[in-house]
């Protein structure tokens, strides 16, 4: 029975696997280089929708899963998870409403009425002067992350969870054999962790700006330029990027692209950048890796790692899965 868990990450994956294994009765430890908001997931918008990862069938049911508990967190304002208008937008086509989101509520936005989804603005006379051709509005779970992150922590802590930051492994075996499974979830740090040169750095790169009054819905494009501006609970998310690179420095010329489109979408005035952040999305090329290994010495790992841009909204299914492999 393998009752000493290591977990390897400490970002949104990490902590989700360490809460649901603690709150079990393992004992479980996380390592980790970095932890709270430096982590990649401290610098994600992280809404609850499929972004940047595959495969799609399996995605789609770990995204379900992991709505279906956001939901309830969501009653709870400590959690920093709270329910948003999203609404997503295309300038080039009629957009397409995926199927598992139609059960969830979502419905097509007309031509007509994209102006009144940009909720901060006055109405414009005419709605293609936002360059959206058509979108469609769900409601999803938004976790604010300077809230998100050190509650799960804090609720890892409580069932007795432990978390060494500033370490860095280069094989899985060199965690300590205290312990007899270790759970992957290193994010791009896995390219390095187990040797997997599918990993590829999508890079993403925000501003964080004053919350901004009147908006309430997060509205995204993903047409080039990709464009979203995710409202929370004292600032708002401008993004963004999703370039190959693992060039973690903010570019200020970037930055300002950013501010200028979403300012133009939302019709306000360029705000003051508060910080500017930048995140590597580990896109894994042949999908998500969720499957148990044995190492070398015997003992076990389960990998968890290769998201992209979905670790939030992956994050609880995914967890379950790593939970019933063990099991």
């Amino acid at each position: 029975m393998e009752n000493r868990v290591a977990i390897v990450g400490a970002g949104v994956s990490g902590l989700t696997c360490g809460v649901l294994f603690a709150e079990r009765g393992y004992q479980t430890a996380i390592f980790a280089k970095e932890t709270g908001q430096q982590t990649t997931s401290g610098a994600a918008a992280a809404l609850c929708f499929p972004y940047d990862a595959g495969p799609a069938d399996a995605v789609i049911a770990w995204a379900l899963a992991t709505y279906k508990t956001l939901i309830g967190l969501s009653s709870d304002a400590r959690t920093g998870v709270s329910m948003i208008d999203l609404r997503q937008f295309s300038r080039a086509c009629e957009i397409r409403i995926p199927a598992w989101a139609i059960p969830l509520g979502a419905h097509r936005v007309s031509a007509s009425a994209v102006v009144n989804a940009v909720c901060a603005v006055p109405k414009r006379p005419h709605a293609d002067s936002y360059g959206f051709k058509s979108g469609f509005a769900l409601k999803v779970p938004l976790m604010d992350t300077t809230i998100y992150l050190d509650y799960l922590a804090s609720r890892f802590r409580t069932a007795g969870g432990s978390t060494t930051a500033n370490v860095r492994f280069e094989k899985p075996e060199d965690v300590g054999d205290a312990f007899d499974l270790v759970i992957n979830c290193a994010g791009m740090g896995a390219r390095e962790l187990a040797h997997d040169i599918d990993l590829e750095p999508h890079r993403g790169q925000v501003a964080i700006v004053p919350k901004i009054d009147n908006l309430q819905c997060a509205i995204v494009c993903d047409d080039a330029p990709l464009m979203y501006a995710i409202p929370r609970k004292n600032d708002c998310v401008f993004g963004g990027t999703n370039d190959v690179s693992d060039n973690l420095n903010p570019d200020p010329v970037t930055t300002k692209a950013i501010v200028a489109e979403c300012s133009r979408v939302l019709e306000i005035e360029k705000p003051r950048v508060v910080r500017e952040r930048v995140g590597l999305r580990p896109f894994r090329k042949s999908g998500v890796r969720l499957e148990k290994e044995k190492l070398s010495d015997g003992r076990s790992v389960i990998h968890n790692y290769g998201h992209g841009g979905s670790g939030f909204t992956l994050s609880w299914g995914c967890a379950e899965n790593v939970f019933e492999i063990v099991g």
